[in-house]
């Protein structure tokens, strides 16, 4: 007989996971002040730290009972921040061409449109999936390296060959991820105006 665990949504505030995430938000300036100016290693530090974090409090949250509203809209709140302001460090830098942070920011204002149209039909945003989850890791692989690809050597050679091939798979995993929240969000609004 499989035992079901069950997990009970809090309104606490300072959880460790909560905690967790919003010092990931307190390094975000610090991370886009750092690339700018150009201190890759600190700068890949506050992201490493940043992606370790990102693991740890998803993963307390769960085992820790912790789970919290407010966590919920944290955690990916986290995650799009470090996202955008990596884009925007490394496309101000040259690192990254124009057209694939111009794809990603698309993504980023259509998923905004979604909510809005949520928000509208009195639906909260929507939980991040594994699809999403699994292409915020790539990009959070694939900017780092980017970054060390920014040399000469073979390791600048090796960091842009996987940098591109995690930014190749999060890139489509991030569309992928966002067209599910899009039918998601159709079909909810679909059964409202049914259910009128």
């Amino acid at each position: 007989m499989e035992v079901q665990e069950t997990r009970v949504q809090t309104d606490r505030i300072f959880t460790i996971p909560n905690i967790l995430s919003m010092a990931r938000l307190v390094g975000v300036p610090l991370f886009l002040w750092l690339i700018l100016t150009e201190h890759d290693g600190w700068a890949l530090l506050v992201l490493m730290l940043s992606g370790v974090s990102d693991y740890l409090d998803g993963k307390l949250a769960r085992r820790w009972n912790q789970i919290s509203k407010l966590g919920r809209l944290l955690d990916p709140a986290a995650d799009r921040l470090y996202v955008l302001t990596t884009l925007f460090g490394l496309t101000y830098r040259g690192i990254l061409p124009l057209w694939l942070t111009a794809a990603l920011l698309a993504r980023e204002a259509m998923l905004l449109v979604m909510v809005w149209i949520l928000r509208r039909h009195g639906y909260p945003p929507p939980q991040v999936n594994f699809l999403g989850k699994a292409a915020t890791f790539n990009l959070m692989y694939a900017f780092p390296l980017l970054l060390l690809s920014d040399g000469t050597g073979w390791l600048a050679w090796m960091a842009s060959v996987f940098g591109w091939a995690f930014a190749g798979w999060g890139t489509t995993l991030y569309w992928w991820a966002g067209i599910l929240y899009v039918v998601q969000v159709r079909r909810l609004v679909k059964a409202d105006a049914t259910a009128d």
